[in-house]
């Protein structure tokens, strides 16, 4: 099951991607979900003014939306080094996307005290990758 909050990092993601609003359908797919889903939820999500989607243009976030797409966004980071760098998990990315939606703010918190998180979390975040791009290896500042 998708959390809003999952949503709305699809939904930052692919906007970050498309540098513009985005189609449902990409947010669909990102997220495995149908388009009849992804619709129902971005109506949620803009029911509760965190995006506004305009038909046949896509979904944009208002700065609510983006502001916890980004604390989602760095939950999800966290989670992903986390698995990688201090427990060694090879599949971290499937990992990361299992327990993402039962991870509350303070076990995230607690976690980031243990990795070494970069300052640009989460402007690190590899969208094509679907990964930190310090663990993807596609940092341009020459990653860890």
């Amino acid at each position: 099951m998708n959390t809003a909050n999952q949503y709305l990092k699809a939904i930052y993601l692919v906007q970050r991607m498309d540098d513009g609003p985005a189609a449902t359908g990409r947010v669909a797919d990102s997220l495995d979900v149908s388009p009849a889903s992804a619709n129902e939820m971005i109506g949620k999500l803009e029911e509760r003014g965190l995006a506004e989607h305009e038909k046949y243009k896509g979904v944009s976030l208002t700065e609510e939306g983006i502001t916890r797409a980004e604390n989602a966004l760095q939950t999800y980071c966290i989670l992903e080094r986390f698995l990688a760098n201090v427990l060694g998990v090879e599949e971290f990315r499937d990992e990361a996307q299992q327990l993402e939606p039962v991870i509350d703010e303070t076990v995230a918190e607690r976690l980031d005290t243990i990795i070494d998180r970069a300052d640009e979390c989460p402007d690190c975040f590899d969208a094509e990758a679907d990964a930190c791009c310090y663990l993807a290896g596609t940092c341009e500042s020459g990653a860890d």
